[in-house]
């Protein structure tokens, strides 16, 4: 006999699967501040003693911020403090950033570990901060404020030179270069592209091609990759200066095919990029250090709450160059693999 389904069982239905709904919505909604409250419960009950820190970074997701924030977790544990880690879903949303920034100052942070998105658009919120007495430490990506304590990143510029000179090490007779650049208001990457030019100026084989901005993004970052190409095909080097952007350069080459015929020169140790560039779709690596990053922007923000004397204003956390030549030997590999 066929179940006689009425009004009342259908509006009971109905109500599971609503019920459900919200279920699902509050968990993705509560998802996205689970590291940053996961202390800060502790913190806020008095159950604890512990200073409070919090970690702005441009985004959470990457292998590089994954990497700063095992720095910063280390630290935290080795200092006693509290800790709390948020950033944006993606290295453009700045105003989510100025939220954060703020919300961290009313929940009582004594010390904001930040990395900007935007170098000017971030500096409102980070000023309004330091007047409220909460100290600043910036890693990686700089802000425009002079209320910063400490800044603790690669040197960027030179970073840069290290690309273009790995650029200039290319055997061929002609370089005509492409460059892949992510935000025009990043600091970090303007830096990064300024230093490759100023090293490749001087050489007689260089033609700048074409640079295009493009969202620090894989999808975004490919797809400019590809239309650069389209319309420069006599592009043989490509240089390009984060990890979102070095993937989508790389997947760009390959899908193309031009890995003979086009030397790329990237950022950052992402797994992914690592395997290409065993395989050639990238010539070169310039690596970070954002493990150190982390650490050492915590270790600065104890030393800030306790007046202990923060010795350097400016703390450059060292980059090195990884190609297929030297990739296996010990110490690069301590460089690449050390914080997965």
């Amino acid at each position: 006999m066929r179940e006689n389904k009425g009004p009342g069982k259908i509006a009971h239905l109905r109500l599971i699967l609503l019920g459900a709904v919200v279920l699902v919505v509050s968990y993705l909604i509560g998802i996205r501040y689970i590291i940053r409250n996961i202390h800060l419960s502790e913190y806020e009950s008095g159950e604890t003693s512990r200073h409070y820190v919090a970690v702005i970074a441009k985004s959470t997701t990457s292998a590089f911020w994954k990497s700063v924030f095992a720095g910063a977790n280390a630290a935290s544990t080795e200092y006693n403090l509290t800790l709390t880690i948020e950033g944006p879903e993606n290295e453009e949303d700045y105003q989510t950033q100025n939220e954060m920034i703020r919300t961290a100052v009313e929940e009582g942070a004594e010390v904001i570990v930040f990395s900007a998105v935007d170098y000017q658009a971030n500096a409102e919120a980070i000023n309004e901060a330091a007047e409220k007495g909460v100290k600043i430490v910036v890693i990686d990506s700089d802000v425009d404020s002079d209320r910063v304590s400490c800044r603790i990143s690669t040197d960027n510029y030179q970073a840069g030179c290290m690309a273009g000179r790995a650029i200039l090490l290319g055997e061929q007779e002609e370089l005509k270069v492409g460059i892949v650049n992510f935000d025009k208001n990043s600091a970090n990457g303007q830096q990064r592209e300024e230093g490759l030019r100023h090293e490749l100026a001087g050489d007689g084989r260089v033609q700048i091609v074409d640079a295009v901005n493009v969202l620090s993004t894989i999808e975004d970052s490919k797809a400019g990759t590809i239309k650069m190409l389209e319309e420069h095909p006599e592009i043989n080097v490509i240089a390009t200066f984060n990890e979102w952007t070095s993937l989508g350069v790389s997947y760009a080459i390959r899908d193309l095919e031009l890995a003979e015929e086009t030397a790329v020169v990237a950022f950052d140790s992402n797994v992914v990029c690592v395997g290409m560039l065993e395989t050639g779709e990238v010539d070169a690596l310039i690596v970070q250090n954002p493990y150190a990053m982390g650490y050492l922007g915590v270790e600065c923000a104890y030393n800030l709450i306790n007046d202990l004397p923060v010795e350097n204003a400016r703390v450059d956390t060292a980059t090195t160059v990884i190609t297929r030549e030297n990739m296996f030997e010990e110490e690069c590999q301590k460089v690449l693999f050390s914080f997965d």
